[in-house]
């Protein structure tokens, strides 16, 4: 079998052993948060690049700043086809916003494309169970006792678990889109599940099946010569006692862990398709049709000659 390469799931392990060696007083962070729509203001009376940015992701927004506004609102167009995931004639709130979510995990949707081409070794299209354990466990498989200090049996049944989880179906294939889930667990609503479990057999030392306070400061702080704890490590003392521990039992349970690491944040993409639908219904029907979204091309992309003086005047006439 091919030499054992270290793949993503493996590195998340590492890290972990990264973690137990670094310095005393950095902290790590587990809790998932979804990013910024962009790194620019939202200011619609300055300009639209933030809106740009959101509806596009900010790489691909740039694209469109070199092309003339015919040229971006045809690109435009074709989008827009897309959007409408129904294909009703209308882009809704909720096309609007599956659209800038997908927009916002391009990176993620390009590292599982990178990661494809290795695991899909007959080429069909799809990634099997057996496929992925072979690749990215092969060395283990041919010396199960290694002497590098991983455990790989553990780490082998906890992929195939993640893996079943991300298999819709069962039949042990995973198309894309599972393949994706299974990378990027945190990024999907059946596999949150499975990122608390993984979370909390991290951090849970004893084994009781919860996160007790130390368990909880001991997986962000490395005690090491007896130095003093960092404020930052008396906050957290105090964010577990008032804020994680909600039913004040001295311990964090399945749905405490969750609330921590997967926080029911403001939704970004939401306001945002909210935002647009309201900028560009002129006949205000909550939904825009692919010539309302044209009449307003420039709130949705850029071009080189929009100058944005004659973009508020035209805004205005509309």
């Amino acid at each position: 079998m091919m030499k054992m390469e270290i793949r993503p799931l493996l590195m998340c392990f590492a890290l972990c052993v990264v973690y137990a060696t670094s310095k005393p007083t950095e902290k790590k962070d587990r809790v998932h948060h979804d990013a910024q729509l962009s790194s620019k203001e939202h200011d619609d009376g300055a300009n639209f690049d933030y809106d740009h940015d959101a509806f596009l992701g900010e790489e691909e927004a740039k694209s469109f700043d070199d092309l003339t506004p015919e040229e971006s609102k045809n690109r435009l167009g074709k989008i827009v086809d897309k959007i409408d995931a129904d294909e009703d004639g209308f882009v809704t709130e909720a096309e609007l916003k599956a659209w800038i979510k997908k927009a916002q995990k391009k990176y993620i949707y390009d590292n599982v494309d990178r990661q494809w081409k290795d695991f899909d070794m007959n080429n069909d299209g799809m990634i099997s169970w057996d496929e992925y354990k072979n690749i990215t466990y092969g060395t283990y498989l041919d010396d199960p006792e290694p002497d590098d200090g991983y455990n790989y049996k553990q780490m082998m049944a906890r992929d195939e678990r993640r893996f079943k989880m991300a298999d819709g179906n069962g039949d042990h294939i995973a198309n894309k889109e599972e393949f994706t889930a299974f990378l990027h667990p945190e990024e999907y609503e059946h596999m949150k599940d499975i990122v608390v479990l993984e979370t909390m057999e991290d951090i849970d030392k004893n084994g009781d099946g919860f996160i007790d306070l130390e368990e909880y400061i001991g997986d962000m702080y490395n005690h090491e010569d007896e130095m003093d704890e960092p404020e930052w490590v008396a906050t957290e003392r105090e964010q577990f006692s008032e804020f994680r521990d909600k039913n004040k039992d001295g311990k964090m349970d399945k749905e405490e862990t969750m609330d921590w690491i997967l926080p029911a944040d403001y939704d970004h993409a939401e306001a945002e398709a909210k935002h647009l639908v309201y900028e560009s219904d002129t006949d205000k029907n909550g939904k825009l049709t692919k010539e309302e979204i044209l009449n307003k091309y420039d709130l949705f992309v850029g071009s080189q000659a929009t100058d944005f003086g004659e973009a508020l005047v035209r805004h205005d006439e509309f």
